[in-house]
């Protein structure tokens, strides 16, 4: 790749990928390494037992930050299908405008948050960093599985089902709800922004009670948590991760209409906005109507959008107008707004 500066957001993947391919794994209890498209890390353990780690960062809120970050990071041990057990949170707070109160309103909301998760804070650091505006958690979650019940990113075969819980996008939502309430409120009314701020605890940005029930009610191939770069970059993640293609019914993505309302104020679109709360699911046709079935008993919606297609098929938006690719957005739709 040609020298260049990137925008806010992730890298470029392909860029990534190239970054990654430089880095060998040599121990080979590691089974499952870096990778675009992939949540987690896993090593064996012995004994059937597998560790579980990832690690994500909260760049965008300010508001609920711990909150946000250690649901984002259980979220995606969910998606190996295995149990978050242990948090550790890097607090990065800004120079000016940092006060013993917000410390331990943050500190406060982390320990909560984990409380209700029933996972143990172990560590992690705090400082006050030269050249920030907000506060910033970069958060690392280890959690455990058999490995009979390990789920892999890399599972979608061809003529699999996707599925999707909830709708999108509910952490974009949520986001722009605390962030941009002032904005909203001037383009709709003075309620409607609180009304977004609330998706992040109705309907929540945590999938790991959806993993629970999908993987206890059928045959699981992979599954993906659709996080910054919207349900389009989950899917390409997904896609990408597997090396099959996708094809994907867009009268069947379902949109809260708080956010379809969200992103018609800001000119966003709801494809590309970060979304946490909603899980991809890959199961074949034999189980997906089980998951499905189980999931909606257990009050949370879920649908088929797609279906998995051979290598080489790309990822594939079928629109009324006709098929088309699924569109890429190289940053969360988001972004945009805190550089304007």
């Amino acid at each position: 790749m040609s020298d260049e500066t990137f925008k806010s957001g992730k890298l470029p993947p392909l860029f990534l990928e190239e970054l990654l391919a430089s880095n060998r794994i040599n121990d080979p209890r590691v089974l499952l390494g870096p990778r675009v498209g992939r949540d987690v890390a896993v090593i064996d353990m012995g004994g059937g037992n597998c560790l579980v780690a990832t690690a994500d960062p909260i760049t965008f809120a300010t508001e609920r930050i711990g909150r946000y970050a250690v649901q984002v990071n259980a979220n995606d041990i969910a998606t190996a299908g295995a149990q978050p057990k242990w948090f550790l949170a890097t607090v990065l707070l800004p120079e000016k405008g940092t006060s013993s109160e917000m410390v331990e309103e943050i500190y406060a909301d982390l320990v909560d948050s984990c409380r209700v998760l029933e996972i143990e804070l172990i560590g992690g650091h705090t400082e006050i960093t030269a050249g920030l505006d907000r506060p910033i958690i970069a958060g690392q979650m280890l959690g455990e599985v058999s490995k009979a019940d390990l789920v892999q990113p890399d599972g979608a075969r061809p003529g699999d089902v996707v599925l999707l819980t909830k709708r999108i996008a509910i952490e974009g939502t949520a986001i722009l709800g605390m962030e941009f309430a002032m904005d909203l409120a001037n383009a709709t009314e003075i309620r409607f922004p609180y009304t977004c701020a609330e998706f992040l605890e109705e309907p929540g940005i945590g999938v790991l009670h959806d993993a629970r029930i999908a993987c206890e009610a059928g045959d699981v191939h992979a599954m993906h948590d659709p996080t910054e770069g919207g349900l389009a970059t989950g899917l390409w993640e997904l896609s990408h991760a597997s090396g099959c293609g996708l094809r994907i019914l867009e009268e069947r993505i379902p949109v809260y209409p708080e956010t379809r309302r969200v992103c018609d104020v800001f000119g966003l679109d709801p494809l590309g906005m970060i979304a946490s709360g909603s899980l991809l699911i890959v199961a074949p046709p034999s189980s997906a109507g089980a998951i499905c079935s189980e999931l909606q008993k257990a009050g949370i919606e879920c649908a088929p959008i797609g279906e998995v297609l051979a290598q080489g098929a790309g990822c594939r938006l079928l629109t009324p107008e006709g098929e088309t690719d699924l569109p890429a957005f190289e940053r969360d739709e988001i972004a945009r707004l805190y550089e304007e």
